[in-house]
Formats: C-alpha cells, sequence, structure tokens
C-alpha cells in the first residue's frame, strides 16, 4: 500500500479505537497488555502518536528518545503538558490522532528521517507502523469491551508483513540449539512466509520448502495469534506446536 492508504486506515482504525474506548469504564482491564486498563492503554497509543509525529514533522538522524509524555512538550505543548485526569481522554486521544494525521498528510513524500523497518521511504515506514500500531490496539479495546474485531485482508496481510519482515528479524538471542523454521500461511491472501529462527539471527523469506511448524489461517487470525493476542484455536498447527512457546517468549514488542 501506498502512504495515502495507510493514513486512511490510521483515520479509520483510530476512530475505531476510540469508539470502544468509550463504550465503558476506562477502568476495565486489557488482558493481553499486564497490568493496563483501557485509560493506559489510550494514554499509551496517544504517547505514541505525539513521538511518531514527532519523528515525522522534526527530522533528525536518529529517533526521538521518548519514555514518557512530557519528553514531547517541547514539540507538542498543548498535547503534551498533561494528560487529562478524568475529564475527556479519548477526546484527547482523537486530537493526538488529528495531528498525526496531519503530520503525515502534511509531510513531503521524499522526507528524510529517522526509519527503524523496512520500508520504500521513512513516511511509509511511519504511516505504516501507526496504522499497525492502532489496528492491534484497537483489538486490544474491543476485546476489553467483549465485542467482535475484524479486519480487511488485505490490511491483515500487510500488517502479518510488517511483523513477519520488519519486526520478527531484529537482532536478538534466542536459547535454541539448531535452527527451526516456522511457515506461515494466509489462506485468503495466499502469501506465505518462513521464519528461521536461530540461537543469534532470525531470517524471514517469503519462500521456503521446509517447515518444522506450519500454521495455516486467515491473515487476520494470523496476524492476531502472532502479536500474542489469541491462543489460536481457528489455526491449523502442522508440525513441533512447541514452537509457539518458544515464539510467545521471544518474540514480542515492547515500549522502551
Amino acid at each position: 500500500m501506498d502512504v495515502a492508504n495507510y493514513i486512511q486506515y490510521v483515520a479509520s482504525e483510530g476512530e475505531l479505537f476510540a469508539s470502544a474506548a468509550e463504550q465503558g469504564e476506562l477502568s476495565v482491564e486489557i488482558t493481553p497488555c499486564p497490568g493496563w486498563d483501557m485509560r493506559e492503554l489510550v494514554r499509551h497509543l496517544g504517547m505514541i502518536h505525539l513521538w511518531a509525529a514527532a519523528n515525522v514533522a522534526f527530522p533528525a538522524s536518529d529517533w526521538l528518545d521518548v519514555q514518557d509524555l512530557p519528553d514531547l512538550v517541547q514539540y507538542y505543548p498543548e498535547l503534551a503538558s498533561g494528560y487529562p485526569a478524568d475529564a475527556d481522554p479519548v477526546g484527547w486521544y482523537r486530537n493526538t490522532l488529528a495531528n498525526l494525521i496531519d503530520v503525515l498528510q502534511s509531510a513531503p513524500a521524499d522526507l528524510e528521517c529517522f526509519a527503524f523497518l523496512p520500508a520504500s521511504s521513512p513516511l511509509t515506514m511511519w504511516a505504516r507502523r501507526q496504522a499497525s500500531e492502532i489496528a492491534i490496539h484497537r483489538f486490544d479495546a474491543e476485546l476489553a469491551r467483549e465485542t467482535p474485531s475484524h479486519f480487511d485482508p488485505h490490511f491483515a496481510t500487510d500488517m502479518l508483513d510488517e511483523l513477519m519482515s520488519g519486526f520478527t528479524p531484529r537482532p536478538r538471542a534466542v536459547d535454541i540449539q539448531s535452527p527451526e523454521v516456522i511457515h506461515v500461511h494466509a489462506q485468503d491472501t495466499n502469501e506465505h512466509w518462513y521464519v528461521s529462527i536461530g540461537a543469534e539471527q532470525t531470517a524471514t523469506s517469503r519462500q521456503g520448502d521446509h517447515a518444522d511448524l506450519t500454521l495455516t489461517g486467515t491473515a487476520a487470525d494470523l496476524y492476531v495469534l502472532l502479536w500474542n493476542r489469541a491462543p489460536g484455536t481457528s489455526i491449523t498447527m502442522s508440525g513441533n506446536t512447541d514452537l509457539m512457546d518458544l515464539w510467545r517468549g521471544n518474540f514480542r514488542v515492547r515500549w522502551g
């Protein structure tokens, strides 16, 4: 997808997230994010939007070292100077979303700024990353509200590719004796990923002829499973299913 498509998903997924967040008490627990309630999830996602917007609007050779909202005051003083305690946190979130959309739409296509995942351009990376970040937390919010969550297959495939080809190969040490291969097959879009997990390096290929574990299902269900969000009862698993424990213990993305 191009930047305009990603921005459309930023807008639509962001509104779905906000709508789910405001449908009940903000104290409801967010099960996939231990220790967080809906208020903390709203705060987290708004902060991420401000951080992403600052990287695009105030480009530098390295990313902004941000640990909390006060670190962003110099860029967006009205939005980052204080998180609403009780008044309207979801309204505050919508303002951070609108700011992000404006920044992404206003940025030149040839923008040079820091990027940390492979993409055709830095702007594409940031737009794609924000669309995917919102989508997985929209799932979290709707799960907490016990409302159904759905993803368009094309969008889900793109998000799954970001996870498989972008996040998964990032350097990490894995406690494994010999390389193991997980084959991920999105049936509804007929896309494949082969993840070779080694002790010192993990690599992802779109082609392969061997797998120790094959996961087959829709792109959306695979995306949710591999973000460690669901038990994967709708996924067909063939081979060494113990590799899912290896995945859950090593392939997680955390803020900080």
